[in-house]
């Protein structure tokens, strides 16, 4: 597959001829202060051998013009050399050193070198970001995992500049009105792994240190930076704080010393992800910087995301897949060490586990279920296919798995398996058969037919209880009946629960036991006292989707919030959210249970969890002859809670974010504005700068915010996070026009940065609108293939997916999405499969909606 698509087999070739010996790039990025200059200037020199002298191969490069070429002395022309995404080279010796000078593109979407001026102060910032191919936007490449290379950096940059990457940097020389920043080798690695990162940052420093088992001591400097004008905000100490415990529990449970040298953390702006782990230089989403009060769910996940790129460090850049198939072999190990770390190293976050049960799970069982799953170990065809799959499965499903393969084989098997990969392999590249084989050795199971059920297929499978009792009510038999596909073997326990003499549901018997085939008899269960709730993979120990006998169910109706352990009432919600999402509970029953029992949710992250799920159900899976109703009850309930809630709390200011979601009667509305210009006060609730913006939201959505006002508000607020909010308030006003102009914006020029497609793309989407978003459906499905063809593949990302006419939940927006996949059967693949799942999505809202009609 010529062009920009690097294909699977064509990687292969080129990996079974070429041997990388290193790169040196060269890159001067002076111009970047100028808003005019488009280009910078890149040099790369790339020493390599070939093991068949005389053939051919290619570099990649995604650049708007290449000056020269050299190959071992020879020069070649760039006219035809370079293709606009590959160079051409031929007549390869045995040692080559090849040279390419090009002028790459500074990026507005987040892929390559994204240069970000901040509307604050005016300071131009640069950080890159490359996975899963996009460092062939900054310097010419053999972009595939397993041609891994030290690489040496040298950047020249805006004198007032400080310039980051992998390695430490060697010297700093000044040239006129610049300096030359020259980094150390790096180890081998991936090319999608290098970074750059440049400009007038704030940085705070620190050290770790660490006696090795052999005596010698491990110093690692620390840091971690942001923007100067998010200073103020910046909570270095205890960003820094977790990353000293991380390391200090990956050194302890993977038992190989950090091999990066420094470790840098850098919070950049108009990011496209939640952060990348390149060694050594590990980039965030600035977002994680909180510039207003968040609840403590919020540092949590920042927490999380700080230890899952750590892991990384191991599950990625010490060892690499070779190929995108086994990316599940970083992605689901970092999913799953994030939340084992935040626990089992000591941070303050002791409910890592319940946040993954009730969030993470969701994606993995949402990506699951639609008809383009795959398994975790997946067939990665080409470039576009990687991209789609840094996804639920890759992440939160593998993660899960990996939580029940500890149970299956043990931790202590599992992490001495995983200290035997990191030494076999440092620095090297695996597949699946290389974990596996270690794992093997370490646990004394036979894995292979475990990773052939659990890895190597797709799906999820369903496990419910079957219970019968006597007429005195003790339990004859308990089974565990198990469907969906192909039927794993599954660890589990099963919890019994009844009421204490305080009337909470607490667990009053638990069996752990293995549940194979279509149905497993729990023994022991027998002549024990029928409970009032019977929970099915009670400590989330494996994968799957649970329901209920219907006493459960009753008491889950009737008591959901009484369950007193934290875990087992977030896996009772993740459980009726399913019975939701699948047709099996009625869309205003699933709201009836949040808005009596989420007052008394203890746990911030779940309570935020209902809220978003609350109003997708009203949105999405309501009967529309409902759905007004529905919404105005979560509107009164997110009122009350927030007037009952601790003055100053975290669910106090959930519960307000909430009513902002909600509000949509004139007392919810009023309430609002009151708050906005201080003539109606909540007491302990500060508007601050964030939640302001979530209030006028929630006014522009209604119609009663104008353009001077929110004008007003982002002078106030002249900031990047405020253009994002004005931008998204704009297009989420209940008008033609403003509707007409969101789409304008994103459709008919790219010169957008990814940050405000994204605002515009948000507001234009707001469901209460279905009626003035409908008429975009037609001119939808009339440009998806341009869009793909002419934008960036993480752009194009999101207008397919954002645009998609999903609130328009109806068997004519259905028939479109048919239609048009009907007609386009060669469209590219990865276009199709987003096209898909939405239509999947849709498909599903309609089987709820007449679950709840009926």
């Amino acid at each position: 597959m010529p062009g920009k698509n690097l294909s699977r087999d064509e990687a292969q070739q080129r990996a079974s001829i070429l041997t990388v010996d290193g790169y040196r790039v060269q890159l001067d990025v002076t111009s970047a202060p100028d808003p005019a200059a488009a280009t910078f200037r890149s040099t790369t020199t790339i020493a390599f051998r070939c093991a068949e002298p005389g053939a051919s191969t290619f570099v990649d490069l995604l650049a708007p013009a290449v000056r020269a070429v050299t190959l071992n002395g020879r020069a070649l022309d760039p006219a035809t050399a370079y293709d606009g995404a590959r160079v051409h080279v031929d007549g390869l010796a045995a040692e080559n050193v090849l040279t390419v000078e090009a002028d790459c593109a500074y990026s507005r979407t987040g892929e390559g070198l994204h240069r970000f001026t901040d509307p604050a102060d005016g300071e131009t910032y640069l950080y890159t970001h490359y996975e899963p191919a996009d460092a062939r936007r900054v310097f010419a490449t053999f972009e595939q995992p397993d041609l891994k290379a030290p690489f040496t950096f040298t950047v020249t940059a805006p004198a007032a500049w400080d310039v980051w990457s992998n390695a430490p940097h060697l010297t700093v020389t000044a040239e006129a009105g610049a300096r030359a920043w020259e980094f150390a080798p790096t180890k081998p690695i991936s090319t999608y792994l290098t970074a750059v990162v440049a400009g007038p940052y704030h940085v705070a420093r620190d050290h770790y240190s660490r006696t090795l088992d052999d005596g010698t001591v491990l110093d690692i400097p620390l840091s971690a930076m942001c923007r100067r004008s998010l200073t103020p905000h910046f909570d270095a100490d205890e960003i820094l704080g977790v990353t000293k415990l991380g390391l200090d529990f990956f050194h302890e449970r993977f038992g190989y010393p950090y091999p990066f040298g420094k470790y840098d953390q850098a919070f950049v702006p108009e990011y496209n992800i939640g952060a990348m782990e390149n060694p050594g230089c590990v980039t965030f989403r600035e977002e994680f910087v909180f510039r207003s009060r968040v609840t403590d769910a919020a540092y949590e996940g920042r927490a999380n995301v700080v230890l899952h790129e750590m892991a990384h460090m191991w599950f990625g850049d010490l060892v690499t897949m070779r190929w995108w198939d086994d990316l599940w072999l970083k992605e689901s190990f970092a999913d799953f060490m994030g939340s084992y770390g935040l626990v089992g190293a000591g941070t303050r976050y002791r409910s890592a586990w319940v946040t993954f049960a009730n969030q993470r799970k969701a994606w993995a069982y949402r990506q699951d279920q639609f008809p383009t799953t795959h398994p975790i170990t997946a067939d990665i065809r080409d470039l576009e296919d990687a991209k789609l799959n840094f996804d639920g499965i890759t992440y939160a499903k593998g993660a899960s798995v990996l939580k029940q393969l500890v149970a299956y084989a043990g931790a202590d098997a599992f992490f001495e398996g995983a200290r035997r990969y990191f030494q076999r392999h440092a620095f090297g590249n695996t597949e699946l058969a290389d974990l596996l084989d270690i794992l093997e050795e370490t646990s004394g199971r036979d894995l292979k037919s475990w990773a052939a059920a659990w890895l190597q297929t797709a799906g999820v499978n369903t496990l419910t209880p079957q219970l019968t009792a006597d007429a005195e009510g003790r339990i004859t038999e308990l089974a565990v009946l198990q469907d969906g596909g192909v039927l794993r073997p599954h660890r589990i326990a099963v919890g019994l629960y009844d009421r204490d003499a305080d009337g909470a549901l607490v667990r009053t018997d638990r069996f752990e036991l293995d549940v194979t085939g279509a149905r497993t008899v729990v023994a022991e269960a027998a002549g024990r006292t029928r409970p009032a709730l019977v929970l099915l993979n009670d400590d989330d120990l494996t994968y799957c989707k649970v329901r209920f006998d219907q006493e459960s169910l009753e008491t889950l109706r009737t008591g959901l919030g009484d369950i007193k352990d934290d875990l087992a009432r977030a896996l009772a919600w993740s459980a009726v959210w399913n019975l939701t999402r699948d047709a099996l509970m009625p869309a205003r029953d699933y709201v009836a249970l949040v808005l009596r029992f989420a007052g008394q949710e203890a746990n911030i992250g779940v309570l935020q969890t209902l809220h978003s799920q609350a109003k997708g159900a009203v949105d999405l899976y309501a009967d529309p002859a409902w759905r007004g109703e529905g919404g105005r009850l979560l509107a009164d309930g997110a009122l009350r809670e927030l007037r009952a809630a601790a003055p100053g709390g975290d669910h106090q200011l959930a519960w307000a974010r909430f009513l902002a979601q909600t509000a949509n009667g004139s007392e919810h509305l009023g309430l609002v504005r009151g708050l906005l210009a201080g003539t109606a006060r909540i007491d302990g609730l500060e508007v601050d700068q964030e939640l302001r913006w979530a209030l006028w939201l929630a006014l522009a959505a209604a119609g009663q915010a104008g353009e001077e006002e929110l004008a007003g508000e982002l002078a106030a607020d002249n900031t990047a996070s405020g253009r994002r909010q004005h931008t998204q308030c704009l297009a989420a006003r209940p008008t033609p026009e403003a509707k007409a102009a969101a789409w304008s914006a994103v459709i008919d020029s790219d010169e957008l940065p990814n940050a405000l497609v994204e605002a515009n793309i948000a507001g234009f989407a707001v469901p209460a609108h279905r009626d003035l978003t409908a008429l975009y459906a037609a001119p939808y499905f009339k440009l998806l293939e341009r869009v793909w063809a002419e934008r960036t593949i993480e752009i194009a990302m999101r207008i397919v997916g954002g645009f998609f006419p999903q609130a328009q939940v109806d068997e004519a927006t259905l028939a479109e999405a048919d239609a048009w996949l009907t007609g386009h059967p060669d469209a590219a693949p990865a276009l199709r499969r987003l096209v898909l799942e939405r239509r999947d999505d849709l498909a599903r809202a309609l089987r709820a909606q007449a679950c709840d009609r009926a």
